[in-house]
């Protein structure tokens, strides 16, 4: 982990790369560093997906309303200070990414990070042999 989950209302489509902020948040996430110099997240468990949800009510519903929610869970082990520089990070990317669909559209944004150890996880991978 990191896996940060984009979710998005479809009428964005038009206005939003949603592919280029998923690589920008995508660097965000790698480029970051604890205090002392390491990786806060490793380069091969981060993900970042995002989907469009066709249908929607917004606000008060009127049609140009938009929504992004983004969701970054993350296992155990950082503190408090390295969240928060995560969150603030991403946040800021993001904001800078859509500064123009921003200032063309009515848009609620949220980070929400959540932190837990799963129940199972079953893995089967080889993309860190590929990041040499």
């Amino acid at each position: 982990m990191p896996h940060l989950n984009i979710e998005y209302t479809a009428n964005l489509e038009a206005t939003a790369d949603m592919g280029a902020l998923c690589t920008t948040l995508a660097a965000t996430l790698v480029a970051l560093r604890h205090d002392d110099g390491g990786p806060l997240f490793p380069v091969a468990g981060t993900r970042v997906m995002a989907w469009p949800a066709p249908h929607f009510a917004v606000a008060d519903g009127q049609p140009g309303r938009a929504f992004i929610y983004l969701n970054l869970r993350i296992t155990p082990g950082r503190g408090a200070a390295m969240v928060q520089r995560a969150g603030d990070a991403v946040l800021a990317s993001c904001k800078a990414h859509l500064a123009q669909v921003f200032s063309e559209h009515a848009v609620g944004l949220t980070l929400q990070i959540d932190e837990g150890a799963p129940v199972y996880e079953g893995k089967h991978n080889n993309l860190a042999s590929h990041l040499a």
